[in-house]
């Protein structure tokens, strides 16, 4: 499968060491199998005064079967308590790969709505449901990204 990374550099060799750790399914190397997801991430650095570029991988899928992955099909309430754990710094889980939709802007003000008990969790998914489909994939060791993630260029936009 072909996974792309948007970022302000080209990340040739990815790592964890890099990554903040309050993010949607916490630490970890993000990448993304729509270009044009990847294409809207790293141009978000273009407001700063940086470059926007998109990395390009081959990821070899035998790591869902190979190593402890969690995958979320849909916007749902494990998923919803998996993004609060990890974004309040409080996951403790062991997953080598975690996939599934992305927490945007949007996705976010309905979190904290969540957050602040303006809404209750059933509300929370109803709105959920709603966004734009999109899907991140994180890596969470640097085993998974040395040996199934291979790089294969990127480009400036």
């Amino acid at each position: 499968m072909i996974v792309y990374h948007g970022s302000c550099i080209e990340v040739v060799t990815p790592d964890i060491v890099h990554s903040r750790k309050t993010v949607d399914f916490g630490r970890g190397f993000y990448v993304t199998p729509i270009y044009d997801q990847a294409k809207k991430w790293s141009e978000k650095f273009k407001t700063h005064g940086k470059q926007a570029i998109v990395s390009k991988y081959l990821f070899n899928e035998n790591a869902f079967e190979e190593m402890k992955t969690l995958k979320f099909d849909s916007y749902s309430e494990e998923w919803l308590d998996f993004i609060l754990n990890c974004r309040l710094g409080k996951d403790i889980t062991d997953y080598d790969i975690v996939v599934g939709g992305v927490a945007n802007d949007k996705v976010f003000n309905t979190v904290e709505l969540f957050f602040d008990g303006l809404i209750d969790k059933t509300e929370a998914i109803s709105r959920l449901r709603y966004e734009k489909p999109n899907l991140q994939i994180c890596f969470r060791t640097q085993t998974v990204i040395d040996l199934y993630l291979k790089y294969e260029g990127s480009e400036c936009l």
